[in-house]
């Protein structure tokens, strides 16, 4: 019985595995793995780990902070934004310029595009129609609105031409 007593405890541990380990290349491979997992860091920026260090039990109610937060501010810029009316043709406070942001006109949204497209072609027609029928640089050299012609001795001499040619087959 002295001899049991005077035992360490190093001798009453006991350090055999509990299963036999028969398949070494599996616990390789295993060694292997954890070698090579993703450092804490990386699993934090790729959103796998929260990015807290607060306890799980605190880290659920800081998210559902979070998301209140969120909310908050996001029901405040909805409340900051401006109405429908003051987006379609009116001006900035501090602009002068209209902000044109809506389409002015009542149709449905499916009939807009053709809407633009329309008045858009309108636009070009009555350019062309303004352009067709302006004066000549000799009139507005007539009427005092220019001082002297802009034109080159050579337009001047084509456009003289022309008008000829339209005379004498009836034109203009």
């Amino acid at each position: 019985m002295a001899n049991q007593i005077n035992t360490t405890v190093d001798d009453i541990v006991d350090e055999a595995p509990i299963s036999p380990v028969k398949n070494t290349g599996r616990r390789k491979s295993l060694e292997k793995y954890l070698q090579d997992r993703p450092k804490k860091s990386d699993l934090i920026e790729k959103n796998i780990l929260p990015a807290s260090n607060a306890a799980p039990a605190i880290q659920a109610q800081q998210k559902e902070l979070e998301k209140h937060m969120l909310a908050d501010k996001l029901d405040h810029a909805l409340q900051k934004r401006p109405e429908k009316d003051e987006l379609v043709e009116s001006t900035h406070a501090n602009q002068t310029i209209p902000q044109n942001i809506l389409p002015a006109g009542h149709a449905a949204p499916a009939l807009q595009a053709h809407q633009k497209e329309l008045e858009k072609h309108m636009r070009a027609d009555k350019l062309d129609h303004a352009l067709a029928n302006r004066k000549s640089p000799d009139e507005l050299v007539k009427a005092g609105v220019l001082r002297e012609d802009p034109r080159s001795p050579e337009e001047k001499y084509a456009d003289a031409i022309e008008d000829e040619y339209a005379k004498r087959e009836g034109g203009a």
